[in-house]
């Protein structure tokens, strides 16, 4: 049985029409696609690609680092590690969907030679014990119940003095959340954590913190920042239905403090 609950939202059978048509609209040559063409519609977590180079950047990554990106979407960060380390990326995630269009743009920007894709649970992954010396968790405990099994399963596969890599939301002062948001159309797919919670979930998983940060306030600037920019076919909206109104409502959330935004960097004991 799954231990990861997967909304509706991340499989609507359209993301690679969708975004074909969206790079086409924006006047993108498919035939010479670079990775940084996609910047802006890859990166599905707060702060898009901005978060995904700050948490990059606190890791010594080299071509000879091996890297899961645990949760990887439609391959957003498994491109950028590829692209701008030359770092060897296994990415998985539940849905085939996510999956197979992951694997198109690879093939697109050339880096299929350098990135993996593989269909998972990141609670069950199927890979040997200390596989990967590098773990990317953006954005994806939001949808685990089981934070203790999701960590352990990080460090199982994670070699000793490995590290863990956390982008993540999590529950602030209580207050009743708007959805949808962009990880649940409802709070039935929404298991958010407080920062002890998830902290302690980690550190009992077998890793030892070594940076914490609250970044609520630099998220929420950025968060609207995007929002207020002119319409354009390049984003997430090109993909996630309803995205705006997810974004809007994450917004708010970390505005007023219903919501907090991490960033982490464990390291495997």
């Amino acid at each position: 049985m799954t231990n990861t609950q997967i909304p509706a939202q991340y499989a609507t059978g359209m993301s690679r029409i969708n975004i074909e048509r969206a790079l086409v609209a924006a006047g993108k040559d498919l035939d010479r696609l670079e990775a940084a063409d996609l910047a802006l519609l890859e990166d599905y977590h707060a702060s898009g690609r901005i978060a995904t180079h700050q948490l990059a950047e606190l890791l010594d990554l080299t071509p000879a680092t091996e890297v899961l990106d645990a949760g990887t979407g439609i391959g957003g960060t498994a491109r950028y590690l590829a692209a701008r380390f030359g770092c060897r990326v296994t990415g998985v995630d539940m849905v085939a969907e996510y999956c197979d269009t992951a694997r198109w743009l690879d093939r697109l920007v050339g880096l299929d030679d350098r990135i993996v894709i593989r269909q998972a649970d990141v609670t069950e992954l199927p890979f040997a014990a200390s596989a990967f010396e590098v773990v990317f968790s953006q954005h994806v405990q939001m949808n685990v119940p089981d934070k203790d099994r999701l960590y352990r399963e990080a460090r199982r596969v994670t070699t000793d003095g490995g590290r863990l890599a956390v982008w993540d939301i999590v529950a602030g002062d209580g207050g009743a959340l708007a959805y949808p948001l962009p990880w649940a159309e409802g709070p039935e797919h929404s298991h958010l954590a407080t920062a002890q919670e998830l902290r302690a979930a980690i550190e009992s998983a077998g890793f030892a913190v070594e940076h914490w940060a609250d970044l609520t306030a630099a998220t929420v600037t950025t968060m609207r920042t995007v929002l207020a920019l002119p319409p354009s076919p390049l984003g997430l909206h090109a993909f996630v239905p309803n995205f705006r109104t997810r974004a809007e409502h994450l917004t708010d959330a970390l505005a007023d403090g219903r919501l907090r935004a991490l960033q982490a960097v464990a390291r495997a004991k």
